[in-house]
């Protein structure tokens, strides 16, 4: 019996992916669940299945991509800088930023509900770089989710939160070290405070929410206004990095 079964397994082939019945879906049906996984691992990992799944995945009504090294930039949904990605996208577009060099982001408003992911399988493998100058990197007044990036700031703050849910989640915020560091912070959120924003974009629930993010330089790793303060906190200490977990939320 025992080598009976042992037979069986040996002539059981693997099935190809043609042969899948999801396979028999057309493409639409396809993209529709494709829709619903999280872009990273998951719709990342459809890619590798197949030239079919590939192309599908990759598709600019799942995800829009920012290559700095595209050849091509008349393909849809490619695009050269952050920015003019930001600008094409539609609220609830997530936006890929590929790995390798710096990508430079200055003062980027994002007014809308985005989505930004980088295409490296560790944070650092995706910098986005805040010049001298600048206020922020990215400023946000609209429910967002920055995940697997690195964003650097030589003097002011990496992120720039003044309403709406922003989730940062797995990445590394610096900002660096000089004498002037005490007018660099990661994150400034002054949702709930006295600034003006437009009726249109502000919403109810402003909250800043970290998870697994690598926080140094500058005088505070976050700094609040308004009646929004931290909570939550936890930390963990590696050899030579230390991780938080922490909300800003209303009291």
């Amino acid at each position: 019996m025992e080598e009976q079964g042992r037979q069986k397994k040996k002539d059981k082939k693997p099935l190809s992916p043609s042969s899948c019945p999801i396979n028999n879906l057309d493409d639409g049906c396809l993209m529709h669940i494709f829709n619903f996984l999280s872009p990273i691992p998951d719709r990342y990992n459809t890619a590798l299945v197949c030239h079919r799944w590939c192309h599908l995945a990759c598709h600019p009504r799942l995800w829009l991509r920012v290559e700095q090294s595209a050849k091509d930039l008349s393909e849809p949904g490619v695009f050269p800088s952050i920015e003019k990605a930001v600008s094409a996208a539609r609220p609830g577009d997530t936006i890929l930023i590929a790995a390798g060099g710096r990508h430079l982001a200055s003062n980027i408003q994002i007014n809308k509900p985005l989505c930004l992911i980088g295409g490296g399988e560790l944070p650092d493998e995706t910098t986005l770089l805040c010049s001298r100058g600048s206020d922020s990197a990215l400023e946000f007044i609209s429910t967002c989710k920055l995940a697997n990036l690195t964003v650097k700031a030589e003097l002011g703050c990496c992120l720039l939160h003044r309403s709406g849910r922003l989730t940062i989640d797995s990445c590394i915020l610096q900002c660096e070290e000089n004498p002037l560091d005490y007018l660099s912070c990661p994150i400034i959120s002054t949702a709930g405070g006295n600034e003006a924003v437009s009726s249109s974009v502000k919403t109810k629930g402003d909250r800043v929410s970290v998870s697994q993010t690598r926080i140094e330089g500058g005088a505070k790793a976050v700094l609040t206004n308004g009646d929004l303060t931290l909570q939550q906190v936890r930390v963990i200490y590696a050899r030579t990095f230390v991780y938080f977990w922490f909300d800003v939320d209303s009291q």
